[in-house]
């Protein structure tokens, strides 16, 4: 296992990368005097792990180090530039959600503790998510007068209008498991398991190819999020099938082994 900060300045390490066996990354937020807020540090962090895993890793862990997950953009900061122009664009925290989205790899969000508002919206463009227990997830915005810019529209494309409603109109925050009773995240745990419920489920997905997680995170994304009639839904779902055929040997390694009475990753 290998651990690198990938951000630096002269008084922390915003962002950490750990790549583990079996094709596993885990970037940790490591503000935790500031739960994990995000300055421009810790956003440029973030995008260079992303650059480092890919290739790399079928699957990312994201996590917080301390009591929270992310307490979402540090307001505080004010406009920094990290002196390169592609990397202040790539650090903006829509396009940080971007990159997380269009990453190939699986990206499990296992959420540690309180998240609000841009927290949120990690949870929600993140493929699958853990939560604690003990976890705090909410949007404080509609207190500041105003409506969650990226933490709203997550919510209303991933929630039930009424679940995303509340977190929106209310201020709000909900534990892990009404967050897994909503749908935000798969599951939730005692804290004390949460990283090994994660590892568990990172070691789970890695067993399996690379390209046909890589093609199913593009569907799940584009099936319901751009592509919502069924006709041209199941004609995507063809062209999917059709790439994986043309770019990995797994399917045909797959069926040679289900033909032969041999076990696939996943099967019982």
């Amino acid at each position: 296992m290998t651990t690198t900060p990938t951000t630096q300045t002269d008084t922390e390490q915003a962002v950490l990368l750990e790549h583990l066996p079996s094709g596993i990354s885990r970037i940790t937020f490591n503000r935790p005097a500031k739960r994990n807020a995000m300055n421009r540090a810790a956003r440029a962090g973030i995008v260079h792990a992303l650059d480092e895993c890919r290739g790399r890793s079928k699957v990312i862990i994201l996590t917080g180090n301390g009591p929270a997950f992310c307490a979402g953009v540090d307001l505080k900061e004010g406009d920094v530039s990290t002196g390169d122009a592609e990397l202040d664009r790539r650090s903006e925290w829509a396009a940080v959600q971007e990159e997380i989205r269009s990453h190939p790899a699986i990206v499990i969000a296992a959420v540690n503790g309180t998240a609000l508002g841009g927290g949120s919206t990690l949870i929600n463009v993140a493929d699958l998510a853990i939560a604690a227990d003990e976890a705090q997830i909410g949007m404080p915005e509609i207190g500041f007068g105003l409506y969650p810019t990226l933490a709203g529209p997550a919510a209303q494309l991933r929630l039930q209008p009424k679940h995303a409603a509340w977190l929106v109109l209310t201020a709000e925050r909900i534990n892990g498991p009404t967050a897994a009773e909503w749908g935000l995240v798969n599951l939730s745990v005692p804290l004390k398991e949460l990283d090994s419920a994660a590892t568990d489920l990172a070691e789970r997905v890695a067993s399996f190819d690379a390209t046909a997680l890589a093609w199913s995170k593009k569907a799940l994304w584009k099936i319901p999020c751009e592509i919502s009639q069924w006709t041209e839904a199941i004609a995507y779902g063809h062209e999917v099938a059709d790439e994986l055929r043309s770019r990995s040997t797994a399917l045909a390694e797959g069926l040679g082994r289900f033909r032969a009475g041999e076990r696939n990753p996943g099967q019982g």
